[in-house]
C-alpha cells in the first residue's frame, strides 16, 4: 500500500464515500445508484452528485462516474478505499481484543480512528494481533497490498429453505441489533437452525444446540450472513 496520506480538510469524508461505494458494490462490483449511496451516508442526493463529480475529476480519478447510471470506484478509488477498510477492521479488532471493548461499540470508536492511523502503527497492530484474516464481526480484513477474498455467504433473508446454517458475519452497522445478536449468542461461526418461518416478516432460529426458538425480525434478520451447512 502506499505511504499514508496527510489529512486534507476533505479527506475524512472521501474515505467515507469510498468507503461506503465500495461496500455497497459487492462481490460483483455493481454500480451504486445515488440514492443509494446518500441513504446510507445520511446526506443529501444534491450533496452526493456534488461528490462524485469532484471524485471524478480527481487526479487519477477515484470514481468512475455518470449521472442517473451509478458510480463505481476507478482502480485508484478502489485502492484507497481498501486501505480505509483495512485500519477500520484492524482497528475493530484491536478495540475488541486487546482493549476489551463491547462489540457494540467498537465499529464507531474505529470510524473516528480510521481516517488517521499512520501505515507503521497499522502494522504494529497488525502485528501485535498476529495478522488476523478476520475482524469481530466477521468481515474480511484486507491485506497489506489489497488482496481481500470473496466471502461466499448470503443473508439470512435470502436462505430459501429451512435447514442449518453456519453464521459467517453480522452486521457492523446498527449498534443495538448488534446487542441483540450477542445476548443470543449470535456470532460468526455459530450454528443456527432456520425454522419454518412464523410470518413473512419473521425468521425463527434456534442458536447452536439449543431448542429454544427465536423470531428475528426481517431487518435483524438482514443483518446476519450465513453459509449453508451439509447435514
Amino acid at each position: 500500500m502506499t505511504a499514508r496520506r496527510e489529512p486534507s480538510p476533505n479527506s475524512e469524508s472521501v474515505d467515507n464515500y469510498l468507503k461506503a461505494i465500495l461496500l455497497l458494490s459487492g462481490p460483483a462490483e455493481n454500480k451504486v445508484a445515488s440514492n443509494l449511496l446518500a441513504r446510507t451516508l445520511g446526506v443529501a442526493p444534491a450533496s452526493v452528485t456534488n461528490m462524485l463529480q469532484k471524485l471524478a475529476a480527481a487526479s487519477p480519478p477515484l470514481v468512475e462516474y455518470e449521472r442517473h447510471r451509478g458510480v463505481r470506484l476507478s482502480p485508484a478509488g478502489e485502492k484507497r478505499a481498501l486501505e480505509v477498510v483495512r485500519h477500520h477492521r484492524l482497528l475493530e479488532t484491536f478495540l475488541y481484543q486487546v482493549l476489551d471493548y463491547p462489540i457494540d461499540e467498537v465499529h464507531e470508536e474505529a470510524e473516528r480512528l480510521e481516517h488517521f492511523i499512520s501505515e507503521r502503527f497499522e502494522e504494529r497492530i497488525a502485528a501485535k494481533l498476529g495478522h488476523p484474516k478476520i475482524d469481530p464481526h466477521g468481515h474480511c480484513i484486507p491485506e497489506m497490498d489489497g488482496a481481500m477474498p470473496k466471502q461466499n455467504s448470503i443473508p439470512l433473508t435470502d436462505a430459501m429453505q429451512e435447514g442449518i446454517y453456519v453464521v459467517d458475519s453480522v452486521s457492523d452497522r446498527d449498534a443495538g441489533t448488534l446487542r441483540l445478536l450477542k445476548e443470543n449468542g449470535i456470532a460468526p461461526g455459530v450454528r443456527l437452525r432456520l425454522r419454518e418461518r412464523p410470518s413473512m416478516a419473521s425468521y425463527a432460529v434456534s442458536v447452536g444446540r439449543s431448542s429454544r426458538v427465536l423470531n428475528l425480525q426481517e431487518e435483524a434478520a438482514g443483518t446476519i450472513r450465513v453459509c449453508a451447512m451439509h447435514k
